[in-house]
């Protein structure tokens, strides 16, 4: 549900033209080295809260999910605050001189998602708890009433305004305001396991703030520079024109359906691992990582199958000339036979480790494979073997493997069973 809010802008605004779609993207790359700060941050909450439900401390975990609110919701509204003033020059800072209806399209959906920074905060802090309480449907189905929402929402002011970009970003505003709404509504019940107990009452509780930036600050680093690194990598792209801009981005939003199993076995990970880890069992957190894992490779494997056959017919939703359509159907093969391999060691396979707490080893893992060869190996590619857009994406299949095989061999020595939080 949630891959499906950026899908659908993506796919609606494609007959407006490239510039709306190369203007969505370079944004949405942008968009995504914000929210994974504080979604960072929501994950530390989470990785606490899942720890004091293990120990049965169950005052300390409520009082770590009101803390948890009182950060993300700051944290955002000043990056919020931030992007609203500065949005025109982030843009140039990163891209440089783009087109200018390029430019007028991603400024325009910049300043309306920017808006949605502290809604969407509220929302992840709020799924982040009931995921480590065992709940996922909670998030599920409030997502699932945020898309119909958006969708609706930009149908109209898509085609019906004629609003183009600005019109799908205001789409997202909306559907985000309404969905942080409904899932702070839901976690204050006393009902839950885990819930806030009058959240205007301000109380501040610096010990349990630092046990969630502990585990979010190391988290949010390293998401924050993986992202960094990806805005380096889209520059690189945006400089072989708007058809390879275009190709990117269809391929990107596709691609983003693939991990979908992925990314749940790794939020699964955090609760499992973080309630055996908080219970002192840490036979059962092997046990079930190892079992987790099986099933990720399973689901991972059968969808990405599915993906390489369906490639073509796929991209040909997307409007794009023959060039970039090409491209992004070349992209999707190769992408689909690594991602149901190696991805899942090196991004799902982590999470165990995160949520035992051994942050600051992921971190600089994951940076350092970021900037030492997912980088380093673009300008190579690109540059002197002159591999284009092509490129780009087989120097991040070279920082995957290269992060698995490192995340492998921290798993199968231990040393993540050493760590405390609680």
């Amino acid at each position: 549900m949630a891959v499906a809010i950026g899908l659908s802008d993506t796919i609606m605004v494609a007959n407006v033209g490239e510039a709306a779609v190369s203007g969505i993207s370079i944004v949405d790359s942008i968009n995504v080295l914000l929210i994974q700060i504080f979604t960072a941050l929501a994950t530390g909450g989470a990785v606490v809260a899942a720890q004091y439900i293990g120990s049965g401390n169950r005052k300390a975990a409520c009082g770590a999910a009101k803390q948890l609110l009182y950060v993300i919701t700051f944290l955002a509204s000043a990056i919020m605050a931030v992007c609203l003033i500065f949005h025109t020059s982030v843009i140039r800072l990163i891209y440089g001189d783009l087109d200018p209806e390029v430019m007028r399209n991603a400024e325009a959906y910049f300043r309306f998602t920017a808006m949605s920074y502290p809604f969407l905060a509220v929302y992840n802090a709020g799924a982040a708890l009931f995921r480590a309480m065992g709940n996922s449907k909670i998030s599920m189905l409030v997502s699932l009433i945020d898309n119909i929402v958006h969708i609706g929402t930009d149908a109209v002011l898509i085609y019906g305004c004629g609003w183009g970009a600005a019109g799908a970003g205001i789409a997202t505003l909306f559907a985000r305001a309404l969905a942080a709404v409904a899932m702070f509504l839901l976690i204050c019940r006393p009902v839950n396991q885990i819930f806030i107990d009058h959240p205007f009452r301000f109380t501040f509780q610096p010990g349990m703030v630092r046990r969630i930036l502990n585990i979010g600050v190391p988290n949010g680093l390293e998401n924050g520079m993986f992202q960094i690194g990806r805005l380096i990598v889209q520059r690189v792209v945006t400089s072989f024109g708007t058809s390879a801009i275009a190709a990117n981005a269809v391929a990107g939003s596709i691609s983003n359906i693939s991990n979908i199993p992925g990314n749940a076995v790794g939020l699964a990970l955090i609760t499992v691992v973080g309630q055996c880890i908080g219970a002192g069992d840490y036979k059962q957190s092997s046990y079930y990582t190892k079992k987790l894992m099986r099933t990720a490779y399973l689901l991972m494997g059968t969808l990405n199958l599915l993906l390489f056959a369906v490639a073509g017919p796929v991209v040909s939703i997307y409007n794009l000339d023959q060039s970039a359509a090409s491209s992004a159907v070349q992209i999707l093969w190769v992408f689909a036979l690594c991602n149901a391999t190696i991805w899942i060691p090196s991004f799902a396979l982590p999470n165990a480790l995160r949520a035992a707490g051994d942050v600051k080893f992921t971190m600089l893992t994951s940076t350092l494979s970021m900037w030492v060869f997912r980088i380093g190996f673009c300008f190579i590619l690109t540059g002197p073997f002159h591999l284009g857009v092509l490129g780009v994406w087989y120097a991040m299949y070279i920082d995957w493997t290269v992060r698995a095989i490192v995340f492998i061999l921290r798993y199968r020595s231990g040393k993540w069973k050493l760590k405390k939080v609680i």
